[in-house]
């Protein structure tokens, strides 16, 4: 298991600030998190790149601290994949076994080996220049595996690929983790790359953790107005707990599950998938159903989102199918009803 324990790094006017994670053997782990929140900072001080300036980082009790980067068995991959442009394919991957004096023939059988299970075992006499991006991408981290590192560390490794080849990598990153099980820590800001391939992630925000879970966990029950704004919750309004239900000015009620929580000020959030919109008020359980008119659209190819003002704005986001079938525009009477369990008390 990787641990770290109060680690702090300061660069410049960037400061990794208190940093406490843990990480199973064989996981896939994901740091999550916008552009400067920290997390190649944080992949690169647990390479050992950057010297802590406080903390602990332990692997399986071992203390990594005073180790080099060559001395802690991390594979490293960067998003530009870093391939020597003089040598071909095969020469890039074996690079690491030459470095350990492998025997040329055994080095040779890896090699072909792990590029077959990459599906690039045809391309091993090109060289990087000849080859698409998720070939190279590829290649990275086929590069980064056959030392059978004891921590696979992954920045952004699907961020220059296009639509169709990022979700068929992904695919494939999956795969190759259930086959050889290694121990991976992946840097991205896409929550929908992070919800395909992590058992957990870690929310970074302003140099710190702000919260770990399983991608379910963190989809659906934030536990702070970041995250929430971060995994796709637009909804998220400032409120009054009076009476077991939240009051939002202008007149407007909600009803939530509160767990017990007490009288105070508090934040909701509602994601935009779960805000029903129909022409007439819908005859259902949900408790939560407000009229209003329909003040913007925005078109997403087959999803549409709408925001309706009833009181406060409401984002909903809807098949583009249905917004012309039921033959919405701006300007009409709409009502919008979502459910208690809908709500998230921050």
């Amino acid at each position: 298991m990787i641990e770290l324990r109060h680690v702090e790094k300061r660069l410049g006017t960037f400061h990794l600030r208190d940093i406490k994670l843990s990480v199973e053997n064989g996981e896939y782990f994901i740091l999550l998190g916008a552009t400067g929140t920290g997390k190649t900072v944080l992949l690169e001080t647990i390479a050992g790149m950057h010297k802590l300036d406080r903390g602990d980082m332990l692997y399986n009790g071992e203390d990594l601290t005073p180790l080099s980067p060559e001395e802690r068995g991390v594979g490293f991959v960067y998003q530009d994949y870093a391939l020597f442009p003089h040598l071909t394919l095969a020469q890039n991957i074996a690079f690491g076994l030459r470095l350990r004096e492998k025997d040329k023939g055994r080095r040779r059988d890896e090699v072909h080996e792990i590029a077959a299970l990459f599906g690039i075992d045809h391309l091993l006499g090109r060289r990087p220049a000849s080859l698409s991006g998720g070939e190279q991408q590829r290649a990275a981290i086929a590069r980064a595996l056959i030392v059978k590192p004891r921590i696979l560390l992954l920045d952004e490794p699907l961020s220059a690929l296009d639509p169709r080849s990022k979700e068929s990598f992904r695919r494939e990153l999956r795969r190759v983790h259930e086959l050889l099980r290694p121990t991976v820590i992946h840097v991205t800001h896409d929550f929908n790359i992070a919800f395909g391939l992590a058992d957990r992630i870690a929310v970074m925000h302003d140099g710190t953790v702000v919260q770990v879970g399983t991608p379910a966990e963190v989809f659906r029950h934030p536990t702070s107005q970041a995250v929430a704004e971060f995994v796709g919750m637009e909804n998220i309004l400032l409120g009054t707990v009076r009476r077991g239900e939240v009051h939002l000015g202008e007149g407007l009620v909600l009803s939530a599950v509160l767990d017990g929580r007490s009288a105070g000020e508090v934040s909701v959030a509602v994601r935009p998938e779960d805000v029903l919109l129909s022409r007439e008020a819908l005859d259902s359980s949900a408790r939560n159903s407000f009229r209003g008119r329909m003040i913007h659209i925005t078109h997403e190819g087959v999803m549409t989102r709408v925001t309706v003002d009833v009181g406060v704005p409401l984002v909903s986001l809807i098949t583009t199918r249905s917004l012309e079938e039921y033959g919405l525009r701006v300007g009409d009477e709409i009502w919008a009803t979502f459910k208690s369990a809908s709500v998230h008390v921050i």
